[in-house]
C-alpha cells in the first residue's frame, strides 16, 4: 500500500459529546485539516448531544457529522464511527487533542505491513495550568496521555491510548467494536475500552501486528481540576476496576501483560529516583497510585458479576451484543 493510496483509504474519527468542549473541538478539527497528508474523510460523532449535533453541523463544513446510533458513552460513539466509516483505515483523535502536522503520515507509513492491524502514536500532556511538582511522568495514563517507560521508538505493543489510535476497521468491526460496558461515559473515569479491543484483535488474528509510533504525536489538553489529588485518586482507583474486567474478558496473562512490567520496572525506577533528588510527593504518589490502583483491581474482581458500566458487551455494525469475546 502506498502512502497516497492509504491516505485516500483514511478516515479520521473524533468523537465528542458536550459543547462546553467547542472551542478544543474546533482545534481537533482545524489539526486535521492541517495534516501533510489529509484524510479522505473527517467524522464527528456526537454522543447524545443535540444541541451539540446542532451546531456541530451548522458551523463545521467539510466534516461529516453523525449521531451515535449506540448506547451513550465513548465506546458506543466510537463503534458508531467504526461502522459509518467510508476508509479501510480509522484514526481516532480525542475531541480535546490537537494533532501534529504529520500524524497521519506516520501513522499510515505503518500499514505498509500487511501484518499490522493498528496503530497509535505518542499523546504528550498539556498541562494548561503546569504540571504539579509531586505529579509523575510515568502515571501520566491517569490523564490520558503517554507515560513514562512507553518505547521511544517504533515497537509492537498489546494496546494503543485512545487519543490517538487507529486501525484496520474490516477486523475491528469483525472483532465486534468496542465494548460498550467499558470505556467513559460523560466524565465518568472509566477506561480500557481500547486494551480490550487491542487484545481481542489480537486473539482473533494471530500474528498481527499492533504497532507504538512515537513519531505519531498529538497534543492532549490537561486542565487545571486533572492536575489534583482529587483526580489521581479517582482516576487510579478506576483504572483498576477497569482493568480487572479486562482479565475477566481476556485473562490475566493478556490483560496484565504490559503491567506487570511497568510494576517491576518503571514504577520502582522512578521511585529510587525520586528518592534520592528529595521529592517525596512525587514518591508518595507513585507509592499511592500504584495502591489505589491495586485497590481498585481487588474491587473490581470481588464485583464479578457486573461490569463496570452495566452488562452490554462488544457490538456488531448493527449495534447488536455479540458473544463472549475470548
Amino acid at each position: 500500500m502506498t502512502a497516497d493510496r492509504a491516505a485516500s483509504d483514511l478516515t479520521v474519527a473524533i468523537c465528542a459529546y458536550t459543547l462546553d468542549r467547542w472551542d478544543d473541538l474546533s482545534a481537533a478539527v482545524a489539526s486535521v485539516r492541517a495534516q501533510h497528508r489529509p484524510p479522505a474523510e473527517l467524522l464527528l460523532v456526537v454522543d447524545h448531544n443535540p444541541a451539540l449535533l446542532e451546531r456541530a453541523r451548522r458551523e463545521l463544513p467539510g466534516v461529516r457529522v453523525l449521531p451515535s446510533e449506540q448506547r451513550r458513552g465513548l465506546s458506543g460513539a466510537r463503534n458508531t464511527a467504526l461502522s459509518a466509516a467510508r476508509g479501510e483505515l480509522i484514526a481516532f483523535l480525542d475531541d480535546d487533542a490537537v494533532a501534529d502536522r504529520g500524524w497521519t503520515a506516520h501513522l499510515l507509513a505503518g500499514y505498509r505491513d500487511p501484518r499490522v492491524f493498528g496503530v497509535g502514536g505518542l499523546v504528550r500532556p498539556w498541562w494548561l495550568e503546569g504540571r504539579p511538582d509531586w505529579f509523575p511522568s510515568e502515571f501520566d495514563w491517569v490523564v490520558g496521555c503517554s507515560y513514562h517507560g512507553l518505547p521511544d521508538r517504533g515497537s509492537e505493543v498489546r494496546n494503543f491510548i485512545g487519543a490517538n489510535m487507529s486501525f484496520r476497521r474490516a477486523p475491528a468491526l469483525a472483532a465486534g467494536g468496542f465494548r460498550t460496558d467499558l470505556g467513559r461515559v460523560g466524565t465518568r473515569p472509566l477506561g480500557c475500552e481500547e486494551t480490550e479491543l487491542c487484545i481481542r484483535l489480537a486473539v482473533r488474528n494471530p500474528g498481527a501486528v499492533l504497532r507504538y509510533e512515537p513519531s505519531a504525536g498529538v497534543r492532549h489538553r490537561v486542565p487545571g481540576h486533572r492536575g489534583t489529588v482529587r483526580y489521581f485518586t479517582a482516576r487510579c482507583y478506576a483504572e483498576g476496576r477497569s482493568k480487572a474486567a479486562v482479565v475477566r474478558y481476556g485473562g490475566a496473562a493478556r490483560g496484565l501483560s504490559s503491567e506487570r512490567g511497568y510494576l517491576r520496572r518503571t514504577v520502582p525506577v522512578a521511585l529510587l529516583h525520586s528518592l534520592r533528588r528529595g521529592a517525596l510527593g512525587r514518591a508518595a504518589a507513585l507509592c499511592g497510585g500504584v495502591a489505589l490502583t491495586v485497590a481498585g483491581f481487588v474491587a473490581g474482581l470481588a464485583s464479578r458479576g457486573t461490569p463496570p458500566n452495566g452488562p452490554t458487551g462488544p457490538a456488531t455494525a448493527a449495534g447488536q451484543p455479540i458473544g463472549d469475546p475470548s
